[in-house]
């Protein structure tokens, strides 16, 4: 399918040789040369979009010179321009737990559209869709041999249902591909094998033309491929769907805040000590809504897989991406993954002739900057609740004591028999320790690293304690590929990291179950047990429903902290275990010197490697290839399926949108507090039978050991409604004890008595209530989740008023029809004194503009009544049309149903 661009009257349209081949491009420079701005200093991240306004401008995309000129504007103005542009990347990335429901939601709108008198035709992704399925594995079985067996067999026995709709999906929609499980995690897949830099095709006139690679994905970690100069991030499922269907994404013209890099990594330091340190370094700086770029002499010495760590963590520290400019590592590491030796020659070219090349004369104008000397990176771990809870290494004994005692509220101590074993259990306990993630597992140097210190380990006798459960879940096959070339996976199997399969797993809270006996001492013991992950998230109730005490490490360290089992220890002095011989071993003792692990990489991780493991990638194994599906072009749904329901989004949707009204007289659903992520709002992993997803379950005769997790069901609105605000950790500040805040997804409802969230707004919808939901600082923090948008909608919630949003989650609710709201003048739930026990209204809706401020009267238990003005965060013109509509998603069918 050929390219659609403008049709040139900006005149930039120019030509460049990469290797023996003429190809047309569109040239910032030459768009300085026709007098629309000095564009010179830049930073290659926001060169990357002018080219996109360039490339679309004139061709019917609502893009306009002024639009062009506001980026000179931007580097006059240091680095600030508030004007909305509309971007379209080249393509979407989505993996399973996300892209299942986007794919309903298509496919709900191809019977959507049938009903308006359009062609189901008419919606057919137009951007170029790859989804990954590699959120379904889960931890079943592990430290044995037959571990990834096992695994992949559950997975396809609860997952079958998914798995025969993502097939038809596959072969219903046009630029819709699916890459099967097994094959590796979507971020990785994406930096190893589908990502190129710059692409390359023909236009409507079919000439060809280079242009960046950008993209958008349906998972916030969308971002790692910004390591590779390649623009993209993550947004929530719904707005997705518009890229797809051919909607430009609105925004701003970002900031862009430079991280300069400078000197060299010590000594026994990882990229993921280096992320860490850069996630606190950025979140404490404030970079929400805007770029960040990567520049300085750092970057000479550091390897790909490092900057794709760093890219990989952009939501945790805040930012909409961060990128690294093309340069000669970028080259290096496309050679060494199997890139087309003529893709790499464009890559080059094309760098140097538009200004996106980075050499020592790369010196842009950023809107603020920061310095980090590499020099003075430490191990470091990160926790127990936030990524950006950064603790040196040699400080986590004293910070986790810290945390028993200021967060956790435990005496440090108390031991516990575990029945049936020789050993008792205590806070501080490791009962997880998972190598997993798109963050690390990318990166052969932690991954060999890992590899090394078991192998030293086990030499001197150590294996894991007994309470650990252990598990390797790399990020593609290639890892495999390396780790088995070098003899280390054997080394790994001796402490217990045996192959559990290739996916998110423990990551994304699909860690499975710990033993029985382990789980009932914590519960008896009321003990804080702890995970180690390789990951990028450790919000509270995300790993597992046993584990209060999250922590985020690189792989050789997460081998580590299995060997000793505790957290109640500081690595870098006191000894992990005894060896063979009862002699004390220190972690000194077998960490890997960075020359044996170079040596290592260099030797094995070999471009032949990527050219075998991808070859098929689209193909899948025997289990994969002998899912059946139909060919139909709607959907069946299936009335007795309880993983995929046709969605009650569009049904009973008229021809015209509806108009924006105020919010009267609702009453508040919830208060939460700070850094509420959308893990609280939608978990992800298991839940119970009492539960009101459990519940519906059980009454669909479907049993415990078939629930799955919330994340493999969201596909079907009837469970994901009843999971909305159901984290066992999440506090409704509505509810108190004399211990505290009730834990779990609890509220008032209409008649003040205590029940679950999802029961009382049921009742609320039942007699036509209106709701809000108030929350603190940072709301929405996390993923791209649609979810924690969607199930909001679904309880009939209207507006969300927070003292500040994550960028993602507010474009998700603001896509659902949910209207964000942001206090001000110093306001917030806890200088208003709110109890849940108040009636909301806000006013001036009926005629509200972007970005406006609206009076808001709260009337209190008592009957009196604070007025106080709240920001609407409606942020753009298009989402006025969004919220009239209902939702992105109607404006986009209405508006393809009118042009059928």
């Amino acid at each position: 399918m050929p390219i659609t661009v403008g049709q040139d009257t900006a005149k930039t349209r120019r030509s460049l040789r990469a290797g023996d081949k003429s190809i047309s491009y569109y040239s910032i420079p030459a768009a300085s040369a026709a007098g629309l701005g000095d564009f010179s200093k830049l930073p290659a991240a926001l060169k990357v979009v002018l080219e996109n306004l360039l490339r679309f401008e004139d061709g019917g995309f609502s893009i306009s010179l002024d639009d062009i000129r506001a980026f000179a504007d931007w580097a006059e103005n240091g680095g600030k321009a508030a004007r909305e542009i509309a971007y379209r990347p080249a393509r979407v990335l989505m993996q399973d737990f996300t892209g299942v429901p986007a794919v309903v939601d298509l496919a709900a709108m191809r019977d959507g559209i049938k009903t308006l008198g359009g062609d189901a035709q008419k919606i057919n992704p137009l951007t170029p869709v790859d989804l990954v399925i590699d959120h379904s594995v889960m931890i079943d079985a592990f430290g044995t041999p037959r571990a990834f067996q096992v695994n992949v067999d559950r997975e396809y026995e609860r997952n079958m249902e998914r798995y025969q709709f993502l097939k038809w999906g596959q072969g219903a929609f046009d630029n819709f591909r699916v890459v099967p499980p097994g094959t590796g995690i979507c971020h990785q897949v994406n930096l190893e094998y589908l990502a190129q830099t710059i692409w390359s095709d023909t236009d409507q006139n079919g000439e060809e033309v280079a242009y960046p690679d950008t993209l958008v994905g349906t998972d916030s970690h969308t971002t790692m491929v910004n390591g590779m100069a390649v623009l993209g991030w993550g947004v929530g499922g719904i707005e997705a769907e518009a890229a797809m269907l051919g909607q430009p994404i609105s925004m701003l013209i970002p900031e862009v805040v430079g991280f300069e890099l400078t000197g060299h990594m010590m000594e026994g330091t990882t990229g993921t000590d280096l992320v860490l340190k850069v996630v606190e370094m950025l979140r404490a700086k404030g970079v929400v809504g805007k770029f960040v770029e990567f520049f300085g002499t750092g970057l000479d010495h550091l390897p790909l897989a490092d900057r794709a760590t760093i890219a990989n963590m952009a939501p945790e520290y805040g930012a909409t991406c961060g990128f690294f400019p093309i340069d000669g590592e970028t080259l290096r590491y496309m050679e060494n993954t199997g890139r087309d030796k003529d893709r790499i020659a464009l890559v080059e070219a094309y760098a140097k002739a538009n200004g996106l090349w980075r050499d020592a004369s790369y010196a842009p104008i950023y809107t603020d900057t920061l310095h980090l000397d590499m020099g003075s990176i430490v191990p470091a771990i990160s926790g127990p609740k936030r990524p950006q809870d950064y603790v040196a290494l040699n400080a986590g004994k004293a910070a986790f004591r810290r945390e028993m005692e200021q967060t956790f509220k435990r005496p440090m101590g108390k031991e516990v028999p575990v029945e049936g074993e020789d050993y008792t259990l205590e806070s501080g306990k490791v009962v997880i320790a998972s190598i997993t993630s798109c963050t690390n597992t990318s990166n052969p140097y932690v991954m060999i690293g890992a590899g090394l210190l078991a192998r030293k380990a086990a030499a001197l006798g150590l294996n894991r304690k007994p309470w650990v459960k252990t598990s390797l879940a790399p990020g593609s096959q290639v890892v495999s590929a390396y780790l088995e070339a070098a003899g280390l996976q054997e080394d790994l199997d001796k402490i217990g990291f045996n192959l559990v399969g290739y996916g998110c797993t423990t990551c994304i809270g699909n860690s499975g179950p710990i033993q029985p006996e382990l789980s009932k001492a914590i519960a008896e013991g009321d003990l804080v047990a702890a995970s180690v992950l390789s990951g990028n998230r450790n919000f509270e109730g995300r790993i597992s429903p046993d584990v209060r005490a999250n922590y985020l490490a690189s792989p050789p360290l997460v081998v580590a902290y299995a060997l000793a089992g505790t957290m109640d220890i500081d690595l870098t002095s006191e000894p992990i275990a005894k060896g063979h011989n009862g002699q004390d071993v220190y972690l000194k003792d077998i960490w890997p010197s960075t020359k044996e692990i170079a040596d290592l990489v260099e030797a094995t991780v070999t471009r032949q490697a990527f050219e075998e493991k991808y070859a098929e990638v689209f193909t899948g194994d025997e289990k994969w290839r002998a899912v059946e599906t139909t060919e139909a072009e709607t959907y069946d749904w299936p009335p007795e399926s309880t993983y995929i329901q046709n969605p009650p989004y569009f049904q009973g949707m008229g021809q015209e949108p509806g108009t924006i009204t105020n919010i009267n007289n609702a009453k508040v659903l919830a208060i939460l507090g700070d850094m509420v992520t959308t893990d609280h709002i939608s978990p992800a992993g298991s839940f119970a039978t009492t539960t009101p997803a459990g519940r519906y379950l059980l009454e669909h005769d479907v049993q415990p050991r078939e629930f799955n997790s919330y994340g493999s069901r969201r596909g079907n609105h009837e469970v994901m409604m009843r999971g909305t605000f159901a984290n066992i950790r999440i506090k409704n500040e509505m509810l108190t004890t004399e211990d505290g805040t009730v834990e779990g997804g609890y509220t008032k409802g209409p008649d003040g008595s205590q029940m679950s969230i999802f029961d009382a707004a049921m009742a609320y919808q039942d007699s036509q209530t209106p709701l809000v939901i108030f929350g603190g600082a940072q709301y929405g923090a996390g993923s791209s989740r649609d979810w924690a948008a969607k199930g909001t909608a679904l309880l009939g919630v209207r507006a969300v008023i927070a003292e500040s949003f994550e960028r993602i989650h507010r474009s998700n609710l603001v896509g659902m029809g949910v209207i964000p709201f942001e206090f001000t003048n110093g306001d917030n739930r806890k200088t208003l004194g709110l109890t849940g026990d108040e009636t909301v209204s806000i006013l001036g809706l009926d005629s509200v503009r972007p970005q406006q401020k609206l009076p808001c009267e709260i009337t209190m238990a008592d009957g009196t009544v604070k007025v106080i003005p709240l920001q609407c965060r409606i942020d753009t013109a298009p989402e006025i049309a969004y919220i009239e509509n209902g939702g992105v998603l109607h404006y986009v069918l209405r508006n393809l149903a009118k042009s059928a």
